[in-house]
C-alpha cells in the first residue's frame, strides 16, 4: 500500500524530481532512492523518456519489496492510486524495449504473454543463472534402495515420509515441503541413513553430509531436530549419522568479511559434500540460491525443505514458492509434499490450515472456540491493548530474569522459548522495538532495576548481525546471566550455547518481543501474535500463517476481526521469472 507524503521535509521526497517521477514520489508510490536510482541511471545512459524512468524507478521499488522484477502491465493495471497517471501498458511497454538502457543492458526485459518482466541486469543474471544450473543439477538418479533398508527406516506408519523418500531417491535435486509438524526432519534424518548405507554398500564410506539453514536459530533447530530423529534410529544407523552439525549457509559457502554475496566455496571451489540438505528454505533469496548452486558439486544431491506457504526472504525473490510452481510443471520431476501434521497440537494445526487457504469463517469460529491451545484477545484501545500484553510478557520476563541472575543458563534459555511476543513491524507503536522498551520499563518496575542499563541479568538477547570471530549469527538468541566474575550473554548458537562478556557483543537488541520476519525458522511453547493495523502493507496470510506456526502448543491472537480478516484476504504477492523459465527450459 502507498499512502501520500504530508510532511514536505521527509526524506522520502526526492526534491528534484519532476514530471512522472515527482508525481508518483510525492503519492508515495515511489521512495527518494528509487527517484534517485532512475534519475542516475537515466542521465548514464542518456534515456530522456520520462515513462522509461518510472519503469526503472519501479523495479528499483520491486526491489525494496520483495520482487526481483516488475511486471508492468500488471502494474499499470493494479488498483493502486489509479487516479494517477499511469502509462498505457503497450505503449509503456514499447517504449521500454526501445530504450538504451535495455539494449545497453542495464535493464532486462524477459518477453511473456501478458507483456513482459523488468529487472536490473543482477538479478535477471541470477535468475537465469539458477534455472540453468538446477536444471543442470536436476539429473535422474538410479537410486532404488534396499527392500530391507527401507522396510527398516520407513515401516508401515512413515508412509508419506516413504513416498518423499522414494521420490528424492530417484533425483539429484529434491524439494521437499510441508507445513510444521508433518515430519519434514524425519523424513531427512532417515533419508540420511538410507544414503549413507547405499555408499557404505557401494564401496564408499563416509558419506559427507551438510545440512545448513538461513539463520543461526533455524540452524540450531536444524541440528536438535536431525539429533533427535537419528536417536530413535537402530545403532547402525546412528553410528552413520554420529555427529551432525548444522550450520548457517553462510558459514557452509564460507563467508567473506565485508562481502555479503560472494563466498570462498563457488565455481572454481566447489563444495566437498555428497549431500546437502538446506531447511527452511522458503527464507533463502534468489541471490543466496545462487551462491549455493554454483557451490554444489555436479555429482552431490541436495535436498530443499521448507514451507512454501511461510514468509519469504526479507532480501528479494521467492524461491521455494517458485521452486515448486516451476519443477512440479516439469515432465519427470516431483515436488515431495508431506499433508498430515503430526508434532503440533491439533487446535494449532486446524489454524494453520484455516489460515493457509484463506477461510476467514473458520479462522474466526476457531478462535472463538475457547479451545485452551487457541485464544483469541480483542481488545478496544491502546490501554485496554497494553493491560493485557503486560499480563502475558512481564511473568515470563520475570521467570527468565530469576533463572539468570542464579546464573543457571540452560534453564534461563529454556524459559526464554516458553513464549515468544510477535510484531509484524519494527517500528511504530504495533512494533517489536516499542514493546521492547515498553516491557523492559514494565519489568523494572516490579523489580526495581535500572530502566536505562544495557546490560542486567534477564535480558533476553536477539543477534543482529554475524560475528565471524564470535561465532554468532544473525537471528541468534539469548540471555544475559549473572556470574561470580560479572554479567556475561549466553548465546544458543547452532552448535550449542556459549556464552562470552557483554563487552564482547555489539549488534544485539533486547528480544522481549521480536518482528515475525525474525522469527522465522524458531519455535516457542507459546506465541504471542500482535496483528498490525489494516492498512500496514505488512498484513498478509503468509505473515499470519508464519507467526501461529511458531507456536508449538498456545497460540494467542491480539487484533480485531477486520484485522485478521484482511489478512486472510491479502497475499504477498512477488514478482518473478523463475517459475515460468523452469516450466519453460
Amino acid at each position: 500500500m502507498s499512502h501520500p507524503i504530508d510532511d514536505p521535509w521527509s526524506c522520502r521526497i526526492a526534491r528534484d524530481a519532476t514530471g512522472l517521477l515527482h508525481e508518483f514520489n510525492d503519492a508515495g508510490v515511489l521512495e527518494a532512492a528509487d527517484v534517485h536510482t532512475a534519475q542516475r541511471l537515466c542521465v548514464l545512459g542518456k534515456e530522456t523518456d520520462e515513462s522509461v524512468a518510472l519503469a526503472l524507478a519501479l523495479t528499483v521499488r520491486a526491489l525494496r519489496t520483495g520482487s526481483v522484477c516488475v511486471e508492468l502491465a500488471s502494474v499499470a493495471g493494479s488498483a493502486e492510486l489509479p487516479e494517477l497517471a499511469w502509462p498505457e501498458p503497450t505503449a509503456w511497454l514499447a517504449a521500454v524495449r526501445a530504450s538504451s538502457l535495455v539494449t545497453e543492458q542495464v535493464l532486462r526485459l524477459y518477453d511473456i504473454a501478458s507483456g513482459g518482466l523488468l529487472y536490473l541486469d543482477r538479478y535477471w543474471r541470477e535468475e537465469e543463472q539458477v534455472c540453468a544450473d538446477l536444471l543442470a543439477l536436476s539429473t535422474p538418479h538410479a537410486g532404488a534402495a534396499e527392500p530391507a533398508a527401507f522396510e527398516r527406516l520407513f515401516p508401515p506408519e512413515y508412509h508419506e515420509q516413504r513416498t518423499a523418500a522414494e521420490i528424492a531417491l530417484t533425483q539429484a535435486v529434491t524439494v521437499l515441503t510441508g507445513g510444521p509438524g508433518t515430519g519434514k526432519t524425519t523424513t531427512v534424518a532417515r533419508l540420511l541413513a538410507l544414503l549413507a548405507e547405499q555408499a557404505e554398500a557401494s564401496g564408499r564410506p563416509g558419506l559427507r553430509i551438510a545440512l545448513a539453514a538461513p539463520t543461526g536459530k533455524a540452524a540450531a533447530r536444524l541440528t536438535e531436530a536431525v539429533a533427535g530423529e537419528v536417536s530413535r534410529l537402530d545403532p547402525v544407523d546412528q553410528a552413520r549419522l554420529d555427529g551432525l552439525q548444522a550450520s548457517t549457509l553462510h558459514s557452509l559457502l564460507g563467508s567473506r568479511p565485508g562481502n555479503s554475496s560472494r563466498f570462498k566455496h563457488n565455481r572454481a571451489n566447489r563444495l566437498p559434500h555428497d549431500v546437502v540438505v538446506v531447511d527452511e528454505t522458503s527464507m533463502v533469496s534468489l541471490t543466496l540460491m545462487a551462491r549455493l548452486l554454483e557451490a554444489v558439486r555436479p555429482t552431490a544431491r541436495l535436498i530443499l525443505v521448507g514451507d512454501p506457504d511461510q514468509l519469504a526472504s526479507v532480501e528479494a525473490g521467492a524461491v521455494l514458492a517458485d521452486l515448486v510452481d516451476g519443477l512440479a510443471a516439469r515432465p519427470g520431476t516431483r515436488v515431495a509434499t508431506l499433508a498430515t501434521a503430526h508434532r503440533y497440537k491439533k487446535p494449532i494445526g486446524e489454524l494453520a490450515a484455516a489460515i493457509r487457504v484463506g477461510d476467514g469463517d473458520t479462522v474466526i469460529d476457531l478462535l472463538r472456540s475457547g479451545d485452551e491451545h487457541r485464544e483469541w484477545i480483542d481488545v478496544d484501545g491502546p490501554a485496554a491493548l497494553a493491560d493485557q500484553l503486560a499480563a502475558i510478557a512481564v511473568p515470563h520476563a520475570l521467570r527468565v530474569r530469576e533463572a539468570a541472575l542464579f546464573g543457571d543458563a540452560r534453564e534461563a534459555l529454556r524459559n526464554l522459548d516458553e513464549h515468544r511476543l510477535l510484531c509484524a513491524h519494527r517500528d511504530g507503536p504495533h512494533g517489536a522495538n516499542h514493546w521492547n522498551r515498553q516491557v523492559r520499563r514494565w519489568v523494572s518496575e516490579r523489580t526495581g532495576d535500572t530502566a536505562w542499563a544495557d546490560w542486567y541479568a534477564g535480558r533476553p538477547l536477539l543477534v543482529t548481525a554475524n560475528d565471524y570471530g564470535l561465532g554468532v549469527r544473525n537471528g541468534d538468541t539469548g540471555v544475559v546471566t549473572a556470574h561470580s566474575e560479572g554479567l556475561r550473554a549466553v548465546i544458543a548458537t547452532a552448535s550449542g550455547p556459549v556464552d562470552f562478556a557483554t563487552g564482547r557483543l555489539s549488534d544485539v537488541d533486547s528480544m522481549y518481543a521480536m518482528t515475525i520476519h525474525k522469527s522465522q525458522g524458531s519455535e516457542a511453547d507459546a506465541v504471542t501474535v500482535l496483528m498490525p493495523p489494516v492498512e500496514s502493507r505488512l498484513l498478509t496470510r503468509e505473515l499470519f500463517y508464519t507467526a501461529v506456526t511458531r507456536a508449538k502448543h498456545k497460540v494467542r491472537v491480539v487484533g480485531s476481526e477486520e484485522e485478521i480478516r484482511a489478512a486472510l484476504n491479502r497475499r504477498a504477492v512477488r514478482a518473478s521469472g523463475l517459475a515460468l523459465r523452469l516450466r519453460e527450459a
